[in-house]
């Protein structure tokens, strides 16, 4: 009897120091990814036209900017899960002030941090896409603004949202980036490409690169896009203009993403988006 509790309890320090191994790996995958730097590529800036400096901001709410960053760009907890993390979307403004164009530019488009480490929870890999005029506008918009006293809170990560980085779950911008600029909707000729261009600012970061949707979040799975081809011009405008579908549904992150950025679209590009959307689903329907 002796004996077999001895190698029972071999066993159970056996298991215990696998364990500890495994959380120490994860541990150190996880501090490594998140602390990776990255070499960014120069980036070219260009003079932003009278119109587009007077549309960045509605531009900024479109794209996102200040639901992650909060009013007036200055901060905001974006993230807060038990066991995942708490994540924070930072003072741009704060950020702005120290930062030159190309680092902004970098991180904007290329998701490598103002310090040269990736940047996470970032959708550069949307952003990648915006042209040197829209970029710049989009940085001159953010200098414009009045700066906001504080800094954020550091970002934490617990042991689930560890895992999830250590495993590839949770990816850099960086590697996102990468990823997405292998792959892009189909292209449908030249009186959809405003629509098509359109899909990819506003639509890839929650449906994937080409459109066909993928895991936006815990049991979250966004549609492929093709499923616009049963919205007509009036309900499509509606879903955008409130996160409310054809069927009347409570959505999950299509419902709040609507209100806070898509609603800022405007008609003619809303029109340009659901002409793309429509012909791209009778293009995947043949």
């Amino acid at each position: 009897m002796s004996r077999l509790l001895r190698w029972a309890s071999y066993g159970i320090a056996t298991i215990a120091v696998l364990v500890l191994i495994a959380i120490l790996a994860v541990w150190i995958i996880s501090f490594q990814k998140l602390h990776s730097t990255v070499e960014p590529k120069p980036e070219t800036l260009a003079t932003p036209t009278p119109a587009q400096l007077a549309d960045a901001e509605r531009q900024g709410r479109v794209l996102g900017c200040f639901s992650c960053h909060g009013d007036g760009l200055r901060g905001n907890k974006m993230f807060d899960e038990p066991n995942v993390g708490t994540i924070w979307a930072p003072n741009l403004t704060q950020v702005a002030a120290k930062a030159t164009d190309q680092q902004l530019a970098r991180a904007i488009r290329q998701g490598v941090g103002v310090d040269g480490h990736s940047l996470f929870i970032m959708q550069s890999e949307v952003y990648q896409n915006l042209s040197d005029h829209e970029v710049a506008a989009i940085i001159a918009m953010v200098r414009s603004l009045p700066r906001q006293r504080g800094e954020t809170p550091h970002n934490v990560y617990g042991p689930l949202g560890r895992l999830g980085i250590a495993m590839g779950k949770f990816r850099s911008a960086p590697a996102l980036v990468a990823e997405y600029s292998t792959r892009e909707p189909i292209r449908l000729g030249e009186q959809f490409e405003a629509g098509r261009r359109l899909a990819v600012l506003n639509c890839s970061g929650c449906h994937n690169a080409d459109l066909t949707g993928k895991e936006i979040g815990p049991s979250e799975v966004s549609p492929d896009l093709a499923i616009v081809g049963a919205y007509d011009a009036a309900a499509f405008k509606k879903l955008l203009r409130t996160g409310v579908p054809a069927s009347g549904q409570k959505l999950g992150m299509m419902g709040s993403t609507a209100k806070s950025d898509l609603s800022h679209m405007n008609d003619a590009e809303i029109d340009q988006l659901h002409a793309y959307l429509q012909a791209r689903a009778e293009k995947v329907a043949r």
